[in-house]
């Protein structure tokens, strides 16, 4: 199932500036409740290493960033968000890390909303590559799911799906690491944000793999944005003829003229194979084109479904329980996955080179389109 039909009227802008393919800003934004502990212990550990990787392997000037957050009062008293600004030291990065601790969180959503917010304050870089990490397990506040202190929404006012729209529009591209299996009903909703940017939906079931997924995240976005000026001369060609950009022609032309010259990229790869993308997921294609939570809350249904369903890992070996998110003060993710399998999950990623793929081609031409078309 393809992304879908887009379509955006002529209008004049100059073209995207230039971009420093040397220089990458890597913000994180975590939740900090009691579920969590794993991820930003995990995170802590593998920081430098995070940067050493990245550097070695794309020769960049890499700074990095901040946000944790919980939720708001009366769910949750300690704060909503706790933002620490780009640093070139990872060590300085480790020490936020190392005071922030897994505790709180009151209802099962979280304040998801506040933190994709307070992250477009922070000072991006125009010319630099721009990631946002966002690692989760529950939803924003909002969504329709059940056990929600604030069903309207985040109780500022701060819309989630409009915060990622002007990421976009900032060049910042999103990655959700989701923490499966809590944040499973949710997943079509964060595949969704994530490729309104331009960016992907990672599911980690393991905490002690995410400086994989980071590392190979980064290093397939500094890739793509090495290409996006290919892409940049496909859709203002259009405009300066005063046609309409269809995200699904676009995605099309630019991934044959790319598979034509032989290009390839760096791809982040699941147990060595591509990851799954809204553009082939009908529903999320669907969500990532609605401007608004309320909008997406009328669309939206979490899949609760119980049961089993097959592992990913190429062996099929097993299968792995879903179920909701797991109180505060129960066992951890890791704990719950060895307690159903009696044996670890092994899923592995990495960073590949690999010919463009489509997914790929429709990523770089949301991330131009969002750049360079005013809505």
């Amino acid at each position: 199932m393809a992304a879908g039909k887009v379509e955006y009227d002529h209008v004049s802008k100059p073209p995207v500036k230039k971009h420093d393919i040397k220089s990458l800003d890597l913000a994180f934004v975590m939740d900090a409740t009691g579920s969590m502990g794993s991820y930003i212990e995990s995170a802590k550990n593998n920081i430098c290493k995070i940067v050493e990787e990245i550097v070695a392997s794309e020769k960049s000037d890499v700074r990095l960033a901040l946000v944790n957050y919980r939720d708001h009062p009366p769910q949750e008293s300690s704060f909503v968000t706790e933002v620490h600004d780009f640093t070139t030291s990872p060590g300085t990065m480790k020490s936020w890390l190392r005071n922030t601790s897994a505790t709180g969180g009151g209802d099962t959503p979280e304040a998801v909303a506040d933190a994709l917010h307070d992250s477009l304050k922070l000072s991006w870089r125009e010319e630099a590559t721009k990631i946002c990490v966002c690692i989760s397990d529950a939803p924003p506040h909002g969504l329709g799911c059940s056990n929600d202190g604030f069903p309207e929404g985040c109780p500022a006012g701060i819309d989630p799906i409009e915060a990622v729209h002007q990421m976009a529009g900032k060049g910042i591209t999103l990655y959700v690491v989701g923490c499966e299996p809590s944040i499973t009903p949710y997943k079509n909703f964060f595949m969704a944000i994530a490729f309104t940017t331009g960016g992907q939906y990672v599911p980690l079931i393991k905490a002690q793999v995410l400086c994989q997924v980071i590392v190979g995240g980064a290093r397939e976005e500094m890739s793509l944005e090495r290409l996006m000026e290919e892409v940049n001369e496909e859709v203002q060609a259009d405009l300066a003829a005063g046609l309409a950009i269809d995200e699904d022609d676009m995605t099309k032309r630019v991934h044959a003229k790319m598979a034509f010259k032989g290009i390839r990229s760096t791809q982040l790869q699941r147990n060595k194979a591509e990851l799954s993308s809204a553009h082939d997921n009908e529903a999320a294609s669907k969500l990532s084109k609605l401007t608004n939570l309320k909008d997406v809350r009328k669309e939206f249904k979490p899949n609760h479904t119980a049961g089993l369903t097959p592992r990913s890992a190429p062996r099929g070996m097993g299968y792995r329980m879903r179920s909701a998110r797991m109180p505060t003060g129960s066992c951890t993710m890791d704990e719950y996955e060895d307690t159903v399998e009696g044996v670890a999950i092994e899923d592995t990623y990495e960073a590949a080179e690999m010919p463009i793929t489509v997914a790929q081609a429709s990523r770089m031409v949301r991330k131009c389109v969002a750049r360079c078309v005013p809505k």
